[in-house]
């Protein structure tokens, strides 16, 4: 059951990186937004959680697992409601970036309940690959989900839907987790969560408007989060010792490189299909849905596949399969 209550809420903040993809013209639509200002309901999101996810697992440590878990399950089932209903673009922007906020709080909790609940051994290995593999589905099927919800009812329910969810998730999560004990003596790094947002949301600023200044503090700012993270923060969120190990760094450069794409990907293909192609917003939704199965397929061969062969090979692969068409070639 505890697996489930984990499951559930790591594929409901996974889901909300891609599911308003298909829903973005609706939305440009709807309330107004301009041409460079609708690819901020998704960044406002990810730049949060990604800013705030090593502050969320401190939380997780300092607070206690399972109340870190419910209070970003709250907020970001309240930010969904805000975004639901949202009347004007500043709004929908800043409950994204909400919900980015209850997201990085939730994740971290959820894999700190699974490795303090499952021994080490065998049954952690598979509890961990199936909360990967669920949150891998998240990602891929937000697509499919997006396009029924926004066809079938409306845009603003790619981000209602998340309500009622995420409130059976923290009333399971009350019945079913244990409160967990608070981490003594801990100290929450809250000036190198906001330093490393600020200056990512500033470079994405600076890249979305090709302006100089942003682009400048982005700098600026990362720089200050390398200070901070080197020399101010008693417990860091991120020690610079940890990157010593080649391993360390390069699975951090793949993992960066990929995900960019991949979000990069959800975000411009669902764009085409409607705007260029044509597609209606559920047409778009199934036409991601090989992408989703190769996904969910994909998650559960991995750690089989890697402990054949080691990771080398496979991370290989998947960065050269399938081979590029020819330049004359029709897709």
């Amino acid at each position: 059951m505890k697996l489930l209550v984990t499951c559930a809420a790591q594929f409901l903040v996974v889901l909300d990186v891609s599911i308003v993809n298909v829903a973005l013209p609706a939305m440009r639509d709807d309330l107004g937004f301009g041409a460079t200002g609708l690819e901020w309901v998704v960044n406002a999101y990810a730049l949060t959680f990604a800013g705030f996810l090593l502050l969320g697992g401190r939380a997780a440590d300092l607070y206690g697992r399972r109340r870190t878990l419910i209070a970003g399950l709250a907020l970001f089932a309240g930010a969904s409601l805000v975004g639901g209903l949202a009347t004007a673009p500043g709004v929908l922007v800043a409950a994204r970036a909400a919900q980015g906020l209850g997201g990085a709080l939730l994740m971290p909790a959820t894999l700190a309940i699974l490795t303090t609940t499952y021994p080490e051994g065998p049954k952690r290995a598979r509890a961990i690959a199936v909360w990967s593999a669920v949150g891998a589905a998240g990602g891929a099927a937000g697509s499919v989900f997006g396009g029924l919800l926004t066809d079938l009812l409306s845009w603003r329910w790619t981000l209602l839907i998340n309500v009622p969810i995420g409130a059976a998730v923290i009333v399971a999560a009350l019945l079913v987790l244990d409160p967990g004990r608070d981490g003594a003596g801990r100290r929450l790094d809250v000036l190198g969560a906001v330093t490393a947002t600020a200056g990512l949301s500033a470079l994405a600023l600076g890249v979305t408007q090709t302006a100089l200044v942003p682009l400048l503090v982005g700098l600026a700012l990362l720089a200050v989060f390398v200070a901070v993270q080197a020399r101010v923060a008693r417990q860091p969120l991120m020690p610079l010792r940890i990157f010593r190990s080649r391993a360390v760094t390069g699975a951090n450069v793949v993992i960066l490189l990929t995900g960019a794409a991949g979000f990069a990907m959800w975000y411009f293909i669902s764009l085409y299909l409607q705007n260029v192609r044509g597609y209606g917003a559920l047409t778009t939704g199934l036409a991601f849905l090989p992408h989703t199965f190769a996904i969910i397929v994909a998650a559960r061969l991995a750690p089989r596949l890697m402990t054949r062969f080691g990771v080398r090979p496979l991370v290989v692969l998947g960065r050269w399969w399938p081979p590029r068409a020819s330049p004359g070639s029709r897709g």
